[in-house]
């Protein structure tokens, strides 16, 4: 069985962990109804996208 040679140290780890971080959604404002929305992604608010009205998709359960 594997077994390390060596403690690996709280710096190794740490260094290691440091790419685990979650950031926050990049945000901007909705030309159309000024509220905060998601980059290239349908306003949730006033659902339009680049100026144009966009009907979200209606998908049945199965």
């Amino acid at each position: 069985m594997a077994v390390p040679k060596r403690k690996t140290s709280r710096s190794r780890r740490d260094k290691r962990r440091a790419q685990h971080g979650i950031s926050a959604p990049h945000l901007q404002v909705c030309p159309t109804c000024k509220q905060p929305k998601r980059t290239h992604r349908v306003c949730p608010t006033c659902k339009t996208y680049r100026g144009r009205d966009v009907e979200p998709l209606r998908l049945d359960a199965p």
